[in-house]
Order: structure tokens, then C-alpha cells, then sequence
């Protein structure tokens, strides 16, 4: 166990054995060793060249895609919060956003602004340090489709710059080290009508609202996409949708809304919802031969 004397000093937050669940969608989950909130990149980059390089060090944004096992997280759990790590700012057909910042308001600046092509981030309840991660996208757009360049911090603090054409994105996926702490992305849009882009920015949320269970205890989409294939098709067809799975605590299910979609209807454990997702990927396979990937990230030590 991480104790705090061993750990380097620091002028943002540093929390030992903190609960980790009330900073992610589904609720569930440990603690984490040690919890840093850096005040800046500065602050930030000093801990890391200061951390021991044995230390195992997670980044955590707003907990929106990812299931925290209920045995904690080892090492130190980075979260990237607050207003300097949100940051929001425009010029000409520019946005820079830090990687703190939520999508949906990276949509909302880049439409006040008059960008266009950056709507689809209303769409994506995540920050931009996740965006950049997993080439993060909805409705026919991803992330690769607007980002000029990002800059992060690796394990050791050395500051990273990356273009475009550096990060290597496919579907769901980035070539840049997954080590990487990014702090900052540059995007460009193209000039635009800020009605019209608010007005698509609405149309994407009303379209989230009526077709995902956004108000519940969730985690965004479960599965990619296998090629050829939607995972809600599968996943319904296989019988799973609205079916109650218990492994450790209260059941989890996929919603009856989107069967793409896992919740936590009260008293799940974060064993239940992992535990479904592989129950639903062993099924699926046995009955149709496809393969369902994770898009949820998973992290932690069982209970």
C-alpha cells in the first residue's frame, strides 16, 4: 500500500486510499492507493519526474467509460480536474481545449465561436484526455477528423508533442504510448453559422436522450463495433437486454433502452458489471462466432 511520506510533495491535491467510485458514472468501485489532483501541468510534471518509476500511476477523467474494480487501484490514480485542466479557448477556426475539459462543452465553445465540425463532441460524455486516447467519436465523426496536434507528459514527466499523423488512430484506437498524460489538443473547424452549429450541437442531444440511458448509472458504450457488425444487434439478439446479472452484489444489466449500454440499477458491485459484459462476450461468441472488444476500460484489483 502507497503511503504518503513516500510520495513526493505536491501543490495540488494528494489523498491516500480514496474511494474512487463517486468519481465514476456507474458509481461502483475501490479506492485508490493515492489520488493526485495536480494544480497545473507544472505541478504535474514535477510529481511525476519526483514519483518513483516502480509506482504505477492511472489517469482518471470523469469516470464516464470505465469500470473500477472493487479491490482499488494500485499506485497513484491521476484526475485531471478543475479549471486549469479545462480550459476552453478559440481563434479564427481554431479550438484549443485541455485535456480536462468535457466534449460536450469543447462542442458548445467551438459553436459559440462559429467553428463548425466539432458538434459531434456533444455527443461523447467524456473529457478530451479520453477523446485523444481512444480516437473518441459518434455519428460518423471522430476525433482524427479534427485534431491539428496534442501535447502531454510521460511517465517520467518530459513533456510530448504530437501531430496528427503521430497518434496513428483507428477505429477506437491510438499508436501514441498509453502511458502518455495528455494535457492539451489542438482542433480546427471550419468557419460556420453558431446557430447552425447550435442547433446540430441540440439535435445530437435530444438524439442522445431519447436513444441512451444517459440518466442512469451507466458507462456509455460497452463493445465496439465489430466490423460488419453493431454490438446493441448482438448483444439483443443474444437475449441480454434488460437481463438482471449478479455475481457479487445487486445484478447489473444492459438497459432496455440501448442494449449497448450497461447500468447499475441500484446495488451493483463493479464484479457484476464486469462479470455481465464478459457473461454477454462468452454468449455472443458461443452463438454467433463474432468476438465482442471491450470499449470500456477496466482497471483495478478484483475484490
Amino acid at each position: 500500500m502507497t503511503r504518503l511520506d513516500t510520495l513526493p510533495t505536491v501543490r495540488g491535491k494528494l489523498l491516500l486510499n480514496e474511494p474512487l467510485g463517486p468519481f465514476t458514472w456507474f458509481r461502483v468501485g475501490g479506492n485508490a492507493d493515492a489520488l493526485f489532483i495536480p494544480a497545473d501541468a507544472e505541478d504535474l510534471a514535477d510529481f511525476l519526474k519526483a514519483l518513483d518509476p516502480s509506482t504505477p500511476v492511472t489517469v482518471l477523467g470523469v469516470g464516464s467509460n470505465v469500470i473500477v474494480r472493487d479491490g482499488g487501484v494500485e499506485g497513484v490514480v491521476i484526475r485531471l480536474a478543475g479549471r486549469p485542466w479545462a480550459q476552453v479557448t478559440t481563434d479564427g477556426d481554431t479550438v484549443t481545449a485541455g485535456a480536462g475539459a468535457l466534449d460536450s462543452m469543447v462542442a458548445k465553445a467551438s459553436a459559440k465561436a462559429g467553428i463548425g465540425g466539432l458538434e459531434f463532441y456533444a455527443g461523447i460524455p467524456g473529457t478530451i484526455g479520453g477523446a485523444l486516447t481512444m480516437n473518441a467519436g459518434c455519428y460518423g465523426s471522430e476525433t482524427k477528423d479534427i485534431l491539428v496536434s496534442a501535447w502531454g507528459l510521460t511517465r517520467s514527466g518530459e513533456r510530448v508533442d504530437y501531430a496528427l499523423a503521430d497518434f496513428g488512430y483507428t477505429y477506437r484506437h491510438s499508436e501514441a504510448p498509453a502511458d502518455i498524460i495528455w494535457v492539451e489538443a489542438v482542433y480546427r473547424g471550419t468557419p460556420a453559422d453558431p446557430e447552425a452549429v447550435s442547433a446540430k450541437i441540440s439535435e445530437i442531444t435530444s438524439r442522445r436522450e431519447q436513444t441512451q440511458p444517459i440518466r442512469e448509472k451507466t458507462g456509455g458504450s460497452t463493445f465496439k463495433n465489430p466490423e460488419g457488425h453493431s454490438s446493441w444487434k448482438l448483444v439483443d439478439e443474444a437475449g441480454w437486454r434488460g437481463k438482471l446479472h449478479a455475481v457479487t452484489g445487486g445484478g447489473a444489466m444492459f438497459s432496455e433502452l440501448h442494449s449497448n449500454f450497461m447500468i447499475n440499477p441500484g446495488e451493483a458491485t463493479a464484479a457484476d458489471i464486469e462479470g455481465l459484459g464478459d457473461a454477454v462476450r462468452a454468449d455472443v461468441l458461443a452463438k454467433t462466432g463474432v468476438q465482442l472488444d471491450w470499449e470500456i476500460k477496466r482497471i483495478g484489483r478484483p475484490a
